[in-house]
């Protein structure tokens, strides 16, 4: 990890010459405040079908204290004089049918008749509280197969009951075009199974009541917390995932969209190196452009969560070496690390790209030297001996802080 750990996860990829740096990131004085979280639904959102992309949406997932998230957060990419790319974070309130706390559900933008909405679907959330014992606190249950529709714009969000979708799924592949969603695979606790069906969920915008329309189509694919890529717009390529809790699936598949059809086909499988065949978790995320990036852990032996990752760049959409092995810039805050549960998740964007000048690691100060806390401003009133984490995390992490000097700011 790089010197100065980002204190909310978010971070900058670079990956050059098979050589993986993760850069931390900043965020602008007005953004609130965004926590580390896990297996949250991420989605980027355009303009326009195919259109630049210029915002992201985050929903539910974990936060360190092991509590769920059921906050909506807007993030965008602000451009900075000093070349580093700074983040605007903001919370989006919603109305209506509000979405339960959850995590390992999806999230997918949909465009028709000139307006856009936010399809939410699937994950998992903690039993009731009136059920809910020293026993089974933790305990956790699929989350009703209801369809949320989200206008980003007012705020609206709306419940569908989709008469075709019987059960709750999480970590499933799910992938937008135009005014359709595809819901592939996925895993549904109380019958422990992996579904083979393919949900086709249509969505409609006209100027009054928008409606929903579900087909089910049957595939060959039976696999919950695959990764997918798209290769083109109307291609996508799927690698990776569980085919049940102790197997992984070691094949690729691509996937056509057309009008009417899907098309699914096995594809030509990497050569995958012993350690990947052996181990018994990996994980991972879309680089986009038909590029993977995924990791195991080092030791698979005994899963130690102190042992090291190894990652691969999986090439299926170039003309570059299939699988090539990568290294880490840095491994020094790896002794907290979190061990990596089944399903963890990599958010990757290849939107962007990184100029040479904008970030050097050598540029931090040395923190054991300076010490953690500093003076952000002269009239600071953070008083540092009274200041209460809220996440158990800051007690030893960074952590972002609000001052109110000055005109406010983190």
């Amino acid at each position: 990890w790089p010197k100065r750990v980002c204190p909310t996860g978010v971070f900058l990829v670079d990956l050059k010459k098979n050589e993986l740096k993760l850069r931390p990131t900043a965020f602008t004085h007005e953004s609130c405040y965004l926590p580390p979280l896990r297996h949250p639904a991420v989605t980027s959102f355009p303009d326009s079908p195919g259109g630049e992309v210029n915002q992201y949406l985050i929903h539910g997932g974990k936060t360190p204290n092991n509590e769920l998230s059921h906050k909506l957060y807007v993030m965008s990419i602000v451009a900075s004089a000093n070349k580093k790319s700074l983040l605007c974070c903001s919370e989006k309130d919603l109305v209506g049918d509000i979405p339960e706390a959850r995590y390992g559900h999806s999230m997918n933008v949909v465009h028709s008749r000139g307006k856009s909405a936010v399809v939410l679907f699937g994950g998992r959330s903690y039993i009731p509280l009136n059920q809910r014992t020293t026993e089974n606190w933790n305990s956790v249950t699929d989350c009703q197969p209801l369809v949320y529709l989200i206008d980003l714009q007012f705020g609206c969000s709306t419940a569908y009951t989709i008469q075709e979708i019987q059960d709750g799924l999480s970590f499933h592949i799910s992938v937008s075009r135009n005014d359709t969603v595809y819901i592939i695979g996925g895993h549904t606790l109380e019958s422990n199974l992996r579904s083979s069906n393919i949900y086709k969920i249509k969505v409609d915008l006209p100027l009054g009541s928008p409606a929903i329309t579900c087909t089910v189509l049957k595939s060959c694919l039976s696999v919950s917390s695959a990764i997918m890529t798209h290769n083109c717009p109307d291609e996508f390529l799927i690698v990776g995932g569980y085919e049940s809790d102790s197997q992984k699936r070691m094949t690729c598949n691509k996937v056509s969209i057309s009008n009417d059809t899907i098309d699914i086909q096995e594809m030509e499988t990497p050569e995958w190196t012993g350690d990947v065949k052996h181990s018994k978790t990996w994980f991972g995320a879309d680089m986009g452009h038909g590029v993977v990036l995924f990791g195991i852990p080092g030791d698979n032996k005994n899963n130690n969560s102190d042992a090291n990752f190894f990652f691969y760049i999986l090439n299926l959409g170039g003309e570059e070496d299939l699988l090539q092995s990568c290294s880490q810039g840095s491994l020094e805050e790896q002794e907290d690390s979190m061990p990596l549960e089944d399903s963890e998740e990599f958010t990757f964007s290849a939107d962007g790209t990184f100029d040479d000048d904008a970030y050097n690691e050598d540029d931090e100060e040395d923190e054991s030297e300076t010490g953690y806390w500093i003076t952000c401003c002269i009239g600071c009133d953070l008083n540092v001996n009274t200041w209460v984490p809220y996440y158990s995390t800051e007690l030893n992490k960074p952590a972002m802080i609000y001052c109110s000097s000055d005109g406010g700011h983190w």
